[in-house]
């Protein structure tokens, strides 16, 4: 685009004469050169006065029709969007530029559009319009706001198992303790770990231990509620919080994960592993307790589940 200044004004003289008519057709050879649609239409009838070389490549000849029937497609009357309203001052006379983005409805383009209203050579107000196409431009920012809501994502997923990470994990938590404690209502935390993982990593391999560790989350997401928080909170360590959940529940929920997990085998060559978990139950009934309270509960009822032989379910309430 060779300019993105509005046209020059209209000086008032009176049309038809040779001055007149040799200065429109140089505005008109200024506005044909520049790379960027211009269009000029009046402001109360919407007649499509004027549209450059560039926008008739889009649109063809304008001729006798209203811009919005040019413009834009299907629409029936002036554009709800027009932008009108935002040239005009508290007399209704022209003010400063006005500039706004829009996907064109009939081309799925977006411009940058620059407005401006003027008075017309026979005194009329007018809208022009530059409008420079950035389609290149969005497209270049919707990719990096996909980007950036990726990494975001993936900064709240254990990148191994695809739970929740230990932040991601407190981040929820803490809504959910927030809405149980406005609520009076239950809420329940199970945490677990493997037994004697680092055998399992010692003896076969790290790579072997990490596929232990994703078949245990897709254990997890198998039992869980879609309300429901889980995550892993570090090495074989791993953590659910349970909304509107009682003791009961919690201990169902609890021992059905127990004994999915000492159900699954993994084979490495002609070994097949198993592993055996330990689960720790705290339940607020009345959401009064917070999330740092409830995992310090249910990580004491975990290790009373190791010293009481493993691969067992201990809670508290």
């Amino acid at each position: 685009m060779h300019s993105s200044e509005s046209p020059p004004e209209e000086t008032g003289r009176e049309p038809g004469t040779a001055c007149d008519c040799s200065r429109a057709a140089g505005f008109e050879v200024i506005l044909d050169s520049i790379d960027a649609i211009v269009y000029v239409a009046d402001m109360h009838t919407y007649d499509l006065l004027f549209l450059n070389s560039y926008g008739r490549q889009y649109y063809g000849n304008p001729e006798g029709m209203k811009c919005w029937q040019v413009m834009q497609a299907g629409q029936s009357g002036p554009c709800d969007f027009c932008s009108n309203p935002y040239l005009l001052d508290g007399n209704g006379e022209p003010a400063g530029v006005h500039v706004w983005e829009i996907c064109n409805t009939r081309t799925g383009r977006w411009y940058e559009c620059r407005d401006r209203a003027r008075h017309w050579a026979d005194g009329r107000l007018v809208r022009i319009e530059i409008a420079t196409d950035i389609t290149e431009r969005k497209r270049i920012e919707a990719e990096l706001a996909e980007a950036k809501h990726q990494a975001e994502a993936l900064a709240q997923i254990d990148e191994l198992t695809g739970l929740n990470n230990r932040r991601a994990f407190f981040q929820l938590g803490l809504q959910a303790f927030r809405q149980a404690a406005r609520a009076a209502s239950p809420i329940a935390v199970i945490m677990f770990d493997l037994d004697h993982f680092k055998q399992i990593n010692d003896v076969h391999g790290h790579l072997v231990g990490d596929k232990v560790l994703v078949a245990v989350a897709d254990s997890v997401r198998a039992q869980v509620r879609e309300a429901d928080i889980a995550g892993r909170l570090g090495g074989e360590e791993f953590a659910l919080i349970l909304p509107e959940t009682s003791l009961p529940e919690a201990l169902t929920v609890a021992e059905r994960l127990r004994g999915a997990i000492a159900a699954t085998s993994l084979a490495h060559g002609a070994v097949v592993i198993r592993c055996t978990s330990s689960f720790g139950v705290a339940v607020c009934e009345d959401g009064s307790l917070d999330l740092e309270h409830m995992l310090s509960l249910a990580d004491a009822e975990l290790y009373k589940a190791k010293r009481n032989g493993r691969n067992r379910v201990e809670h508290t309430c």
